[in-house]
């Protein structure tokens, strides 16, 4: 009896009735669902969404049989949803940002390398090269890493002491050279402490006092300008070095040092330079007269001065400022050999 008196409206109004129907069907199927559970019900975002969207069309005094939740509760996901939205909170931390990694292990080079600055002066360099931060946080880095401040710091090393006194002392000292019917030749030699140039500036069978000191000027007026960051001559007690020499050294504000009697340790790096000279070349190669001996210790000085490595400039030669790039493929990259001396020094480079 009731489908049947429910089945007039669907007669008068065929179009709406059918859905209608359906909807309180829906509607009391709801009803029913929300009797038996006994929890309230979790919704998902989608269902949130759609809630709020179909709110809207329907009407106002029908919302409450129709949605499952409150205006009230649609207007709080909204203020949650924009809540969300701006909340920062997650990336926000408190106080000052971190120092960057780079940052940290400049300012503990800073540090290291020079002992006499102290946080002010680092951070001052720091904001010379781009890096602007707090002096208080060039204080830390130091302090955290377990280095001192600067006036309780510890002095310069061994090394850093040497290579300091270094940069403003050229030696002297004279090598024997023995041709192939057995004269002897002497070469005067200087060497630079700073950059391990060595400088042979000439070769005779008589040295003399008048000859040494004519070297001195030669040398005085090849080194120029550089002889301003030089400071100390340092050579032995040889009696074929003589006043009129160290006055030409002395006029270029040199101060000369003579080492103690029969003390070659005293000028060890020039002694050193000599037996390198020694070991690869004249241990190797007959010397045929004076101007033989001189165009192999100039040839020999080239090589050095531009190609050979040195140890203590971290392998690179004496009028070399920086490493070469790095070639990784070697397949496509010749290797070109130049030979010095008849062979006898073998120098590489990359084919251009």
């Amino acid at each position: 009896m009731t489908r049947k008196l429910l089945s007039v409206p669907t007669v008068l109004l065929r179009s709406q009735a059918p859905k209608d129907a359906e909807l309180l069907v829906l509607r009391h199927e709801n009803a029913v669902l929300r009797r038996q559970l006994a929890s309230p019900v979790r919704y998902k975002p989608a269902d949130r969404l759609w809630s709020a969207a179909l709110s809207a069309p329907v009407d106002r005094l029908r919302r409450r049989e129709a949605f499952p939740v409150t205006p009230g509760t649609l207007l709080a996901w909204h203020r949650k949803l924009t809540a969300r939205k701006w909340d920062y909170s997650a990336h926000r931390r408190t106080g000052r940002p971190p120092t960057r990694a780079a940052v940290k292990t400049l300012v503990l080079r800073l540090a290291q390398e020079n002992p006499r600055w102290g946080h002010r002066r680092i951070q001052g360099e720091l904001a010379r090269l781009g890096h602007r931060i707090a002096c208080s946080t060039v204080w830390r880095i130091p302090h955290d890493a377990g280095i001192d401040p600067a006036p309780r710091r510890g002095g310069p090393t061994r090394r850093q002491f040497l290579t300091a006194q270094g940069q403003g002392i050229i030696a002297a000292d004279f090598l024997h050279l023995d041709t192939v019917l057995g004269t002897r030749l002497y070469a005067l030699a200087f060497l630079e402490h700073g950059t391990r140039r060595p400088h042979i500036t000439g070769v005779t069978a008589h040295p003399t006092q008048a000859w040494t000191t004519q070297q001195a000027r030669n040398l005085a007026a090849d080194l120029g300008h550089r002889t301003e960051s030089l400071r100390f001559l340092l050579r032995d007690r040889d009696g074929k070095y003589s006043q009129a020499l160290d006055a030409v050294f002395q006029s270029n504000d040199l101060r000369v040092i003579t080492t103690a009697p029969q003390a070659p340790r005293m000028n060890a790096h020039c002694e050193r330079a000599i037996r390198t000279l020694r070991r690869e070349l004249l241990d190797h190669i007959v010397i045929l007269g004076e101007s033989h001996a001189r165009q192999i210790l100039t040839t020999y000085e080239d090589h050095y001065n531009r190609h050979r490595p040195h140890q203590g400039r971290d392998q690179l030669p004496p009028e070399t400022q920086q490493h070469p790039a790095a070639v990784h493929n070697l397949d496509t990259h010749r290797m070109h050999r130049t030979r010095v001396l008849g062979g006898l020094i073998n120098e590489y480079r990359h084919a251009a």
